[in-house]
């Protein structure tokens, strides 16, 4: 089994961070992203923590020989399950591969808290555990080592492009704010 793990501070508030990560697909960091399916959600009425399972299609970048040897193709389907918890402020998605999990596994897990040192940032932190197969254990070593070097490779790609939707996700919501503030002084000017 090989570990990864990573964090970054990003210098908005979380109610921003976590409104923009449902606005992450598509964008042009992530083209292998083809689809997003909402499975199921509900909130719970007690602690007003919603639970949404969503559904990945994505179409992987896989050399075809590889592909021919474990009897693939290059559209990979991955299992979501996130929780926001608008008391503690906290978002967390954990999400499993369902394609090829014979042969890997990579149970990601990725969370939004508020900065516990500064409230005006969000906190981001990012695990994997990335597993071969019993199928494959000649191979195992070598399939994790592989696995986690393109994870690295795509969890920084992945954080670039969702700070780019993050940054046009800010500029609309301070558009937003504006409009509602010249709309609340133009009715204060026309009740006097």
């Amino acid at each position: 089994m090989k570990i990864f793990e990573t964090g970054h501070d990003y210098s908005y508030e979380w109610s921003l961070v976590s409104a923009a990560h449902w606005c992450k697909y598509p964008n042009e960091k992530a083209t292998h992203v083809k689809c997003v399916d909402v499975l199921n959600q509900h909130v719970d009425p007690e602690t007003g923590v919603l639970t949404m399972e969503r559904l990945f299609t994505v179409k992987q970048n896989v050399p075809t020989f590889i592909l021919k040897i474990l009897g693939s193709d290059t559209t990979h389907y991955v299992r979501e399950v996130s929780t926001i918890d608008p008391r503690t402020k906290t978002l967390t998605m954990r999400s499993l591969n369902l394609t090829m999990s014979n042969l890997l596994t990579v149970e990601e897990t990725i969370q939004y808290k508020v900065h516990p040192d500064d409230s005006t940032k969000t906190q981001f932190t990012q695990q994997a555990a990335i597993s071969a197969g019993s199928s494959v254990v000649r191979w195992g070593n070598l399939l994790e080592d592989f696995t986690l070097k393109r994870f690295q490779q795509n969890a920084a790609t992945g954080r670039e492009g969702f700070h780019k939707v993050l940054e046009r996700f800010v500029v609309m919501a301070e558009a937003g704010h504006q409009q509602q503030q010249k709309a609340v002084r133009s009715d204060g000017q026309n009740n006097n």
